[in-house]
Protein backbone atom coordinates (compact mmCIF):
# COMPACT_ATOMS: atom_id res chain seq x y z
CA UNK A 1 0.00 0.00 0.00
CA UNK A 2 2.02 2.83 -1.12
CA UNK A 3 0.36 6.48 -2.03
CA UNK A 4 2.65 7.28 -5.61
CA UNK A 5 1.70 10.93 -6.05
CA UNK A 6 -0.59 12.98 -6.79
CA UNK A 7 -3.09 11.79 -9.35
CA UNK A 8 -5.24 14.85 -10.13
CA UNK A 9 -7.02 17.52 -8.68
CA UNK A 10 -10.29 18.92 -9.45
CA UNK A 11 -11.56 22.20 -9.37
CA UNK A 12 -14.24 24.48 -10.25
CA UNK A 13 -15.12 26.91 -12.98
CA UNK A 14 -18.28 28.14 -14.20
CA UNK A 15 -17.59 28.49 -17.87
CA UNK A 16 -16.32 25.29 -19.62
CA UNK A 17 -16.49 27.50 -22.84
CA UNK A 18 -13.63 29.81 -21.83
CA UNK A 19 -11.91 27.19 -19.61
CA UNK A 20 -11.47 24.93 -22.74
CA UNK A 21 -10.26 28.02 -24.73
CA UNK A 22 -7.97 28.95 -21.59
CA UNK A 23 -6.51 25.69 -20.59
CA UNK A 24 -5.79 24.91 -24.16
CA UNK A 25 -5.32 27.80 -25.95
CA UNK A 26 -3.08 29.69 -23.55
CA UNK A 27 -1.89 26.95 -20.96
CA UNK A 28 -1.30 24.54 -23.91
CA UNK A 29 -2.62 21.30 -22.07
CA UNK A 30 -4.96 18.65 -24.17
CA UNK A 31 -8.12 18.53 -23.50
CA UNK A 32 -8.09 14.81 -22.96
CA UNK A 33 -11.79 13.66 -21.64
CA UNK A 34 -15.39 15.67 -22.14
CA UNK A 35 -17.49 13.99 -19.73
CA UNK A 36 -20.06 14.64 -17.14
CA UNK A 37 -19.87 15.16 -13.56
CA UNK A 38 -21.13 11.41 -12.68
CA UNK A 39 -22.88 12.85 -9.26
CA UNK A 40 -24.46 15.60 -11.46
CA UNK A 41 -24.92 14.60 -15.32
CA UNK A 42 -26.40 17.75 -16.02
CA UNK A 43 -22.97 19.49 -15.95
CA UNK A 44 -19.66 18.97 -17.79
CA UNK A 45 -16.48 17.39 -15.92
CA UNK A 46 -13.36 18.56 -18.11
CA UNK A 47 -10.04 16.88 -17.68
CA UNK A 48 -6.85 17.86 -18.98
CA UNK A 49 -3.40 16.35 -18.78
CA UNK A 50 0.09 15.96 -21.13
CA UNK A 51 -0.24 13.41 -24.47
CA UNK A 52 -2.32 10.86 -23.36
CA UNK A 53 -3.91 12.29 -20.03
CA UNK A 54 -1.55 10.21 -17.47
CA UNK A 55 -1.99 9.71 -14.12
CA UNK A 56 -0.32 12.89 -12.27
CA UNK A 57 -0.43 15.01 -14.96
CA UNK A 58 -4.58 15.25 -14.89
CA UNK A 59 -6.32 18.67 -13.94
CA UNK A 60 -9.60 18.73 -13.60
CA UNK A 61 -12.49 20.83 -13.58
CA UNK A 62 -16.55 20.67 -12.41
CA UNK A 63 -18.56 23.38 -14.56
CA UNK A 64 -21.25 24.89 -12.19
CA UNK A 65 -22.72 27.56 -14.14
CA UNK A 66 -24.03 29.57 -11.17
CA UNK A 67 -21.04 29.37 -8.84
CA UNK A 68 -20.46 32.63 -7.33
CA UNK A 69 -16.78 33.78 -6.58
CA UNK A 70 -14.65 31.97 -4.93
CA UNK A 71 -13.47 33.52 -1.69
CA UNK A 72 -10.19 31.87 -0.26
CA UNK A 73 -9.57 30.74 3.36
CA UNK A 74 -8.73 28.01 5.47
CA UNK A 75 -9.52 23.97 4.77
CA UNK A 76 -8.63 24.74 1.20
CA UNK A 77 -6.43 23.47 -1.52
CA UNK A 78 -4.99 26.82 -2.27
CA UNK A 79 -2.75 26.69 -4.59
CA UNK A 80 -2.40 23.92 -7.64
CA UNK A 81 1.17 23.52 -9.16
CA UNK A 82 1.92 22.28 -12.66
CA UNK A 83 5.74 21.43 -13.26
CA UNK A 84 7.69 22.31 -16.30
CA UNK A 85 10.83 21.17 -17.55
CA UNK A 86 13.50 23.67 -16.82
CA UNK A 87 13.82 27.38 -15.22
CA UNK A 88 14.29 28.43 -18.97
CA UNK A 89 10.98 27.18 -19.28
CA UNK A 90 9.71 30.07 -16.74
CA UNK A 91 10.82 32.36 -18.41
CA UNK A 92 9.00 31.25 -21.44
CA UNK A 93 5.83 31.43 -19.11
CA UNK A 94 6.22 34.64 -18.00
CA UNK A 95 5.97 36.27 -21.53
CA UNK A 96 3.56 33.88 -22.63
CA UNK A 97 1.12 34.77 -19.80
CA UNK A 98 1.71 38.60 -19.99
CA UNK A 99 0.69 38.46 -23.98
CA UNK A 100 -2.56 36.94 -22.80
CA UNK A 101 -2.58 39.57 -20.16
CA UNK A 102 -3.06 36.88 -17.55
CA UNK A 103 -2.06 37.75 -13.95
CA UNK A 104 0.88 36.74 -12.62
CA UNK A 105 3.78 37.47 -10.02
CA UNK A 106 7.78 37.13 -10.85
CA UNK A 107 9.68 34.39 -10.55
CA UNK A 108 10.55 33.33 -7.05
CA UNK A 109 12.44 30.63 -5.25
CA UNK A 110 10.84 28.37 -2.80
CA UNK A 111 12.48 25.39 -1.00
CA UNK A 112 15.76 25.36 -3.61
CA UNK A 113 13.00 25.18 -6.37
CA UNK A 114 12.12 28.14 -8.69
CA UNK A 115 8.02 28.97 -9.10
CA UNK A 116 5.94 31.11 -11.08
CA UNK A 117 2.46 31.99 -9.91
CA UNK A 118 -0.26 32.95 -11.79
CA UNK A 119 -3.98 33.26 -12.09
CA UNK A 120 -7.15 31.80 -14.67
CA UNK A 121 -9.68 33.74 -16.06
CA UNK A 122 -11.84 33.17 -12.67
CA UNK A 123 -8.94 33.58 -9.86
CA UNK A 124 -7.60 30.17 -9.66
CA UNK A 125 -4.34 30.40 -8.07
CA UNK A 126 -1.74 28.05 -10.12
CA UNK A 127 1.97 28.16 -9.97
CA UNK A 128 4.79 26.93 -12.49
CA UNK A 129 7.31 24.64 -10.85
CA UNK A 130 10.48 23.97 -12.52
CA UNK A 131 11.64 20.62 -12.62
CA UNK A 132 15.48 21.16 -13.29
CA UNK A 133 16.68 20.47 -9.73
CA UNK A 134 13.99 17.77 -9.54
CA UNK A 135 14.17 14.14 -8.83
CA UNK A 136 11.59 11.95 -7.85
CA UNK A 137 8.00 10.84 -10.01
CA UNK A 138 8.47 11.08 -13.55
CA UNK A 139 7.14 13.34 -15.76
CA UNK A 140 4.50 13.20 -18.18
CA UNK A 141 4.77 14.50 -21.97
CA UNK A 142 2.93 17.49 -23.49
CA UNK A 143 1.24 17.04 -26.04
CA UNK A 144 3.06 18.07 -29.57
CA UNK A 145 0.15 19.16 -31.31
CA UNK A 146 -0.36 21.72 -28.29
CA UNK A 147 0.59 25.65 -29.04
CA UNK A 148 3.12 25.32 -26.62
CA UNK A 149 6.55 24.15 -27.91
CA UNK A 150 6.69 20.83 -26.01
CA UNK A 151 9.98 21.49 -24.36
CA UNK A 152 8.18 24.07 -22.74
CA UNK A 153 4.79 23.04 -22.10
CA UNK A 154 3.54 21.73 -18.84
CA UNK A 155 4.37 18.07 -17.53
CA UNK A 156 2.10 17.34 -15.00
CA UNK A 157 0.56 18.30 -11.87
CA UNK A 158 3.15 20.06 -9.26
CA UNK A 159 2.88 20.25 -5.45
CA UNK A 160 -0.35 21.01 -3.88
CA UNK A 161 -0.79 23.79 -0.95
CA UNK A 162 -3.17 23.02 1.79
CA UNK A 163 -3.53 25.84 3.77
CA UNK A 164 -5.11 24.97 6.98
CA UNK A 165 -5.88 26.57 10.63
CA UNK A 166 -4.76 23.11 13.08
CA UNK A 167 -1.99 21.89 10.36
CA UNK A 168 -1.27 18.83 13.00
CA UNK A 169 -4.35 16.88 12.24
CA UNK A 170 -3.76 17.14 8.76
CA UNK A 171 -0.32 16.06 9.03
CA UNK A 172 -1.07 13.31 11.24
CA UNK A 173 -3.19 11.74 8.12
CA UNK A 174 -0.66 12.77 5.75
CA UNK A 175 1.92 11.05 7.40
CA UNK A 176 0.51 7.91 9.71
CA UNK A 177 -2.11 7.27 7.51
CA UNK A 178 -1.20 7.67 3.99
CA UNK A 179 2.51 7.71 4.33
CA UNK A 180 3.90 10.69 3.29
CA UNK A 181 6.89 11.95 4.73
CA UNK A 182 8.21 15.49 6.32
CA UNK A 183 11.03 16.89 4.27
CA UNK A 184 14.22 18.93 5.73
CA UNK A 185 12.74 21.36 3.15
CA UNK A 186 10.27 24.61 3.95
CA UNK A 187 9.77 28.24 3.02
CA UNK A 188 8.82 31.56 4.48
CA UNK A 189 5.20 32.50 4.52
CA UNK A 190 4.42 35.81 2.51
CA UNK A 191 2.72 36.91 5.81
CA UNK A 192 4.25 38.27 8.43
CA UNK A 193 4.20 36.51 11.58
CA UNK A 194 2.72 33.04 9.64
CA UNK A 195 4.63 29.76 10.23
CA UNK A 196 7.09 28.43 7.61
CA UNK A 197 5.48 26.41 4.73
CA UNK A 198 6.17 22.71 5.45
CA UNK A 199 7.31 20.23 2.66
CA UNK A 200 5.89 17.02 2.44
CA UNK A 201 6.26 13.90 -0.12
CA UNK A 202 5.75 10.45 -1.01
CA UNK A 203 6.16 7.95 -2.95
CA UNK A 204 9.51 8.69 -5.05
CA UNK A 205 8.89 12.18 -3.95
CA UNK A 206 9.67 15.08 -6.35
CA UNK A 207 7.87 18.05 -7.78
CA UNK A 208 4.58 15.36 -8.46
CA UNK A 209 4.62 14.08 -4.84
CA UNK A 210 4.31 16.72 -2.76
CA UNK A 211 1.84 18.51 -0.41
CA UNK A 212 2.83 22.01 1.53
CA UNK A 213 1.47 22.85 4.05
CA UNK A 214 0.30 26.38 5.23
CA UNK A 215 -0.53 27.05 8.48
CA UNK A 216 -3.15 30.57 8.62
CA UNK A 217 -4.62 31.83 11.43
CA UNK A 218 -5.77 34.91 10.08
CA UNK A 219 -8.43 33.65 7.70
CA UNK A 220 -11.75 32.42 7.62
CA UNK A 221 -12.69 29.41 6.46
CA UNK A 222 -13.05 29.21 2.35
CA UNK A 223 -16.23 29.74 0.51
CA UNK A 224 -15.81 27.21 -2.39
CA UNK A 225 -17.18 28.95 -5.96
CA UNK A 226 -15.21 29.38 -9.35
CA UNK A 227 -11.82 29.74 -9.01
CA UNK A 228 -11.55 27.49 -6.06
CA UNK A 229 -10.59 23.61 -5.66
CA UNK A 230 -12.77 20.50 -4.73
CA UNK A 231 -10.54 18.27 -4.25
CA UNK A 232 -7.40 16.50 -4.49
CA UNK A 233 -6.41 12.79 -5.81
CA UNK A 234 -3.29 10.63 -5.11
CA UNK A 235 -1.93 7.80 -6.79
CA UNK A 236 -2.85 3.99 -6.02
CA UNK A 237 -1.43 1.37 -8.25
CA UNK A 238 -4.24 -0.68 -9.03
CA UNK A 239 -8.05 -1.72 -8.01
CA UNK A 240 -6.66 -4.58 -5.21
CA UNK A 241 -4.17 -1.79 -3.61
CA UNK A 242 -7.50 0.63 -3.44
CA UNK A 243 -9.76 -2.37 -1.75
CA UNK A 244 -7.08 -2.53 0.98
CA UNK A 245 -7.44 1.01 1.70
CA UNK A 246 -10.99 1.12 1.56
CA UNK A 247 -10.25 -1.53 4.36
CA UNK A 248 -8.24 0.48 6.18
CA UNK A 249 -9.66 4.09 6.26
CA UNK A 250 -13.06 1.99 7.28
CA UNK A 251 -11.31 0.06 10.25
CA UNK A 252 -9.93 3.11 11.71
CA UNK A 253 -13.77 4.62 11.38
CA UNK A 254 -13.05 7.88 9.03
CA UNK A 255 -16.37 8.77 7.06
CA UNK A 256 -15.90 7.62 3.45
CA UNK A 257 -17.16 7.02 0.28
CA UNK A 258 -16.44 3.39 -0.21
CA UNK A 259 -15.46 1.90 -3.36
CA UNK A 260 -16.49 4.10 -6.46
CA UNK A 261 -16.44 3.14 -9.75
CA UNK A 262 -15.67 5.93 -12.04
CA UNK A 263 -15.02 3.96 -15.02
CA UNK A 264 -11.11 5.51 -16.43
CA UNK A 265 -10.23 4.91 -12.60
CA UNK A 266 -11.61 3.91 -9.06
CA UNK A 267 -12.08 5.93 -6.42
CA UNK A 268 -12.06 6.19 -2.50
CA UNK A 269 -13.26 9.50 -0.95
CA UNK A 270 -13.07 10.62 2.56
CA UNK A 271 -11.83 14.39 4.42
CA UNK A 272 -8.79 14.96 6.75
CA UNK A 273 -9.50 17.09 9.92
CA UNK A 274 -9.44 20.11 8.77
CA UNK A 275 -12.18 19.42 6.19
CA UNK A 276 -10.44 18.90 2.56
CA UNK A 277 -11.37 16.46 0.26
CA UNK A 278 -8.96 13.79 -0.31
CA UNK A 279 -9.37 10.91 -3.03
CA UNK A 280 -7.48 8.21 -3.73
CA UNK A 281 -7.36 6.98 -7.06
CA UNK A 282 -6.03 4.04 -9.18
CA UNK A 283 -3.68 4.77 -12.30
CA UNK A 284 -6.02 2.76 -14.39
CA UNK A 285 -8.09 1.54 -16.74
CA UNK A 286 -7.28 5.27 -18.30
CA UNK A 287 -8.55 7.73 -20.76
CA UNK A 288 -8.30 6.07 -23.60
CA UNK A 289 -10.57 2.94 -22.37
CA UNK A 290 -13.25 4.42 -24.83
CA UNK A 291 -11.78 6.74 -27.17
CA UNK A 292 -8.43 6.11 -29.56
CA UNK A 293 -5.48 8.33 -28.31
CA UNK A 294 -5.72 10.41 -31.41
CA UNK A 295 -9.47 11.51 -30.60
CA UNK A 296 -9.08 12.13 -26.47
CA UNK A 297 -11.57 14.94 -26.01
CA UNK A 298 -13.39 15.00 -28.68
CA UNK A 299 -16.58 14.18 -28.36
CA UNK A 300 -19.09 13.78 -25.39
CA UNK A 301 -17.82 10.48 -23.65
CA UNK A 302 -19.93 8.79 -21.46
CA UNK A 303 -19.06 5.66 -18.84
CA UNK A 304 -21.19 2.55 -19.75
CA UNK A 305 -23.38 2.94 -17.11
CA UNK A 306 -24.70 6.27 -18.02
CA UNK A 307 -24.92 5.42 -22.05
CA UNK A 308 -28.49 4.36 -22.00
CA UNK A 309 -29.22 7.89 -20.80
CA UNK A 310 -26.77 9.92 -23.52
CA UNK A 311 -29.97 11.45 -25.30
CA UNK A 312 -31.68 12.94 -22.33
CA UNK A 313 -27.69 14.30 -20.79
CA UNK A 314 -27.07 15.53 -24.01
CA UNK A 315 -30.26 17.23 -23.96
CA UNK A 316 -29.72 19.49 -20.61
CA UNK A 317 -25.78 20.27 -21.12
CA UNK A 318 -24.85 23.47 -23.47
CA UNK A 319 -23.15 22.37 -26.67
CA UNK A 320 -19.11 22.62 -26.24
CA UNK A 321 -17.46 22.19 -29.29
CA UNK A 322 -13.79 20.40 -28.48
CA UNK A 323 -13.40 19.38 -31.79
CA UNK A 324 -10.07 19.88 -33.33
CA UNK A 325 -8.82 21.42 -37.17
Amino acid sequence: MNIKGIHHVSALTANAHENFRFYTEVIGMRLVKKTVNQDDTSVYHLFYGDEKGNPGTELTFFEIPMAAKNHGGVSSISTIGLRVASDEALTYWEKRLDDYGVKRSQIVERAGKKYLDFEDFEGQRLTFVSDEKNSGVSPGRPWNKAPVPQEKGATGLGPVKLTVRKPDSTITVLTEILGFRKTDRSYASSVDDQSDILVYETGEGGNGAEVHIEERSDLPPERMGRGGVHHVAFRVENEEELQQWVQKIQQLQIPNSGFVDRFYFRSLYFREPNGILFELATDGPGFDTDESLDSLGESLALPPFFESKREEIEEKLKPLDTKRS
